[in-house]
């Protein structure tokens, strides 16, 4: 029988933490400022500790968070201290609150990645990027029952239906729901910048947004990551548009077939790379034995050339860490509550994304600043 996870008594210190720290007091300070008339309420800092507790300690619903805090005499006074604990109905009109105003959500998060990058030197600087499935908290199936009559409204207008890779619990195939597209540090298993869309959607579609936002957010992202998902000719366009190198395997393509993609050769045998131009955007490949006339090329980057030659270890061994977008996005769903969804809609469904990776990148803030401190 499985046994479910069960947080550290840490936990309750390390919210009290998250929740003093400057970036969500300058949160809870930004909401409170929006309060100017009608009774108080339950206290801002009390609802942003409902928020992020729900993901630390992994609960699903504001039910049975509200049931956790009022039997944890720890938890209870680390988010409310001698105030009520915040009741559910109050927990849902908060999240109404905060999908009102998400721009101010936004630069909390902002703030904490800037932080993280301000301890992290390493934080953004090789990437990747993925997709992954959210099974809708809904029925999708068109007919209401076996050859029964067609359904005329679902119970989650936003969610459609996608293909979902397999995996070791699950095969592939059709689902119904939502997927989520996150940007990964290589070098700290971190997000930096996710969007939650509908299955239908494509991922390419995404990829490039992605990256601006990591831009904006100050990240001087040198290499991307990707699957053969993302080998298109706009990707590579785009990536070298924002100075990024993309790291993406070839599809079996026409021209691939036709061995576009191979090194030039000559009488010598196969000629080898011999450097990158990152100004004008080419590489270098040399004639081994160095005879032939001219003894080198440049060849244009483009997808089949990348700046980053897939012939090279650099580019093996870049690629190979694209596992930490899978990685991580195992821990959001287990560890995090990111899955299973309890929320419908798609602006819902993007604030339960946003509060539970701020949540995760929070703790790893107070973890890393405390470091210092410990040594």
């Amino acid at each position: 029988m499985a046994v479910p996870k069960v947080p550290p008594l840490s936990a309750v210190g390390q919210l009290a933490e998250v929740l003093d720290s400057p970036e969500i007091a300058a949160l809870v300070s930004e909401l409170e400022a929006t309060r100017w008339t009608g009774r108080p309420g339950y206290p801002i800092r009390s609802m942003v500790g409902m928020a992020l507790a729900k993901s630390i300690y992994a609960v699903p619903t504001w039910t049975r968070l509200v049931a956790l805090v009022t039997e944890h005499p720890a938890l209870r006074a680390a988010i409310s201290g001698g105030t009520p604990v915040p009741s559910v109905y109050a927990c849902y009109r908060f999240t109404a609150k905060l999908r009102v105003y998400g721009d101010m959500l936004t630069g909390c998060i902002d703030r904490v990645t800037a932080g993280l990058a301000a301890q992290l030197p390493e934080y953004g600087r090789n990437v990747a990027i993925d997709g992954s499935d959210m099974p809708a908290y809904a029925n999708g199936q068109r007919y209401r029952y076996n050859h029964g009559p067609e359904r005329e409204t679902f119970s989650d207008p936003d969610a459609s239906w996608g293909h979902r890779s397999a995996v070791s619990t699950r095969k592939g195939g059709g689902f119904y729901g939502y997927k989520i597209d996150a940007m990964v540090c290589t070098a700290t298993d971190l997000p930096i910048a996710w969007n939650v869309r509908t299955a239908s959607e494509a991922e390419q579609a995404h990829a490039l947004a992605l990256i601006d936002t990591a831009k904006t957010r100050g990240f001087d992202v040198e290499t991307c990551a990707m699957d053969k998902g993302y080998d298109a000719r706009h990707i590579y366009e785009g990536c070298e548009d924002r100075d990024v190198r993309p790291i993406i395997p070839l599809i079996n393509t026409v021209g691939v077939k036709r061995g576009d993609h191979k090194t030039p050769t000559c009488e010598h045998g196969a000629w080898t790379f011999a450097g990158a131009d990152y100004k004008r955007k080419a590489t270098k490949w040399r004639c081994p034995t160095g005879e032939c006339v001219p003894a080198s090329v440049w060849i244009k980057a483009e997808r089949m050339f990348p700046l980053i030659p897939r012939e090279t270890p650099r580019w093996t061994a870049l690629y190979r860490r694209r596992a930490a977008v899978e990685r991580e996005f195992g821990r959001l769903k287990n560890d995090w509550a990111l899955s299973p969804l309890r929320v419908r809609g798609l602006d819902r469904v993007r604030l339960h994304a946003d509060l539970t990776i701020l949540a995760k990148l929070a703790c790893k803030l107070s973890q890393v600043r405390a470091i210092p401190l410990a040594a």
